[in-house]
């Protein structure tokens, strides 16, 4: 403990120094990310190349508004399915490349594929957040915007609390790549951008603002900056945008503000659900958009001006404190929509002795003594958490153990969590949900993801270690049984921290993990 409080006062005065003055990085040529000592006293690979053993099911409706599946979020289609209809690598003789992004920070986490299959993300520097287009093979910088400067970094400059921005999701961080691959997403302003990446004449390219919706006449918008270091008023960050089916960009605030904007008319309408915060992203299916607060799971649909309208509520049990490895008092989990025969909705709750994952019946008709399917205790007693998006296909989820995870000085010196990974099927006839399989590997903060296509589910873990080595792994585990396929070093030390950041699968095979320093690529040779 004196160690990390001593790692974090550094970090800190370090961001002191770096943040004074500076406009922001230009425009980078490659540059790896560099591994702290030790990485060539661990294993770099383990196990064995995988064979692909497809995983059947029911898959997530495209939707129109959003760029194909697997290209457009964090969650990686509209239903925060977390899976991928294409193969990722399946461990032959896996190659690791990365690119630093910034001299302090440069995570990134969101990782977005258009048309092309070039990489389209929102990168957090400690300088503000960059929105980068990359090449996908040698992850070179092709064009930069630079985003306004979040709260949450002034306040961890200025009082040398750097645990704010850990804890920060908004910002830009939840964006999404629509239809046209265009980057849509909320700044620090309050302000809704749509950004497109054109390519000039010879060559270069750039990008343009498309459209820009100021929420701040809906939203309380004095915040920390540099010129108003302590507001009297109101701060309200928005967490998370998203479309729906017919196309108005919905959005969440912290502090419990839900809003849509009508992109053709501009027209902005919202709602508060008063004392509730969203701290995550959302999903949308043809039948309304799911929406968790740290007190309850929604439904909305809109009135016929666009206003949200609750369609059903169902509160759960939100413990008594906020967790080690959770943002708040809640649960950490975007919604997962799927269902075989029926449309569910999945969440996890924060129960104080264990977490339990709560499958819930998603159509508006349905009484509500009936909307819960299944509630299933998983994990260790006392020790278990998560604040990521389940995994779900047909009828199975996946859900990971982040207790005791909090930021990059969490598990520095060979530490790490209690981890563990669980399968949970509802039965075919919707009576239940069942246990499939647990595993121990220890994915301390990654959103995970899954190949349909091979049936691997791909974590990022890390083990402990007696030589206080902190390494970081691409692991591959099988779907179907839960045996561990193989690991591939990726990297060691804090810049290789993903940091809540997901692993994504792009077109052409290759596993993206955000991390500290910026991003990796795992790619078979």
């Amino acid at each position: 403990m004196p160690q990390r409080r001593s790692l974090a006062r550094a970090l800190a005065l370090t961001l002191v120094v770096a943040g004074a003055g500076v406009v922001g990085p230009s425009v980078a040529s490659a540059d790896d990310i560099p591994k702290a000592p030790g990485h060539r006293l661990v294993p770099q690979y383990e196990g064995a190349p995988a064979t692909p053993r497809p995983v059947t099911g029911r898959a997530p409706d495209q939707h129109p508004h959003l760029a194909a599946n697997g290209r457009s979020g964090m969650h990686a289609d509209a239903w925060g399915s977390g899976t991928y209809p294409w193969s990722g690598p399946r461990g032959v003789r896996p190659s690791v490349s990365s690119e630093k992004m910034a001299a302090l920070g440069g995570e990134c986490a969101t990782v977005t594929f258009d048309k092309a299959g070039r990489i389209v993300t929102v990168c957090g520097t400690f300088t503000g957040f960059l929105v980068k287009l990359l090449d996908p093979k040698s992850l070179t910088t092709l064009a930069e915007y630079k985003l306004p400067q979040r709260p949450s970094t002034v306040e961890a400059i200025t009082r040398l609390d750097f645990s704010k921005i850990f804890k920060d999701t908004s910002g830009g961080a939840y964006s999404y790549l629509d239809e046209q691959d265009r980057l849509v997403l909320a700044d620090s302003r309050q302000h809704i951008v749509r950004l497109a990446h054109e390519q000039a004449a010879d060559g270069t390219w750039s990008f343009r603002v498309t459209d820009d919706w100021d929420l701040t006449g809906q939203v309380p918008h004095d915040c920390v900056s540099w010129t108003n270091l302590y507001p009297s008023g109101t701060c309200d960050p928005v967490t998370s945008v998203m479309p729906d089916w017919d196309g108005r960009v919905w959005w969440v605030t912290r502090q419990g503000r839900v809003g849509t904007v009508d992109p053709d008319t501009g027209t902005i309408r919202s709602i508060r659900l008063d004392g509730e915060e969203i701290q995550n992203s959302f999903s949308v299916a043809r039948d309304g958009v799911s929406i968790v607060t740290d007190h309850a799971l929604y439904s909305f649909e809109t009135t016929a001006d666009g206003t949200p309208e609750v369609v059903w509520r169902q509160t759960y049990d939100r413990g008594t404190g906020t967790k080690p490895g959770s943002v708040n008092q809640g649960s950490g989990t975007t919604p997962d929509l799927f269902g075989e025969h029926e449309n569910y909705v999945a969440i996890t709750d924060n129960a104080d002795d264990r977490m339990n994952v709560l499958v819930y019946r998603r159509d508006a008709g349905v009484p509500d003594a009936q909307r819960l399917v299944c509630k299933i205790p998983v994990f260790g007693s006392g020790a278990s958490t998560t604040d990521n998006s389940l995994i779900s296909y047909g009828n199975s989820l996946v859900v990971e153990n982040n207790y005791g995870y909090e930021n990059i000085t969490s598990l520095t010196l060979g530490r790490s969590v209690v981890g563990g990974v669980t399968r949970i099927d509802v039965r075919e006839d919707g009576s239940g949900c069942d246990t499939v399989w647990e595993s121990q590997e220890r994915s301390p903060s990654t959103v995970p993801k899954l190949s349909t296509a091979d049936g691997l589910l791909y974590l990022y873990t890390k083990k402990p270690d007696k030589l206080g080595i902190d390494a970081w792994y691409l692991t591959a585990v099988d779907f179907h049984t839960g045996e561990t396929r193989w690991k591939q070093l990726v990297g060691t030390g804090i810049a290789y921290d993903n940091n809540w950041a997901p692993v994504t699968l792009g077109p052409d095979g290759t596993a993206y993990v955000g991390v500290f320093n910026g991003l990796t690529a795992v790619r078979d040779e």
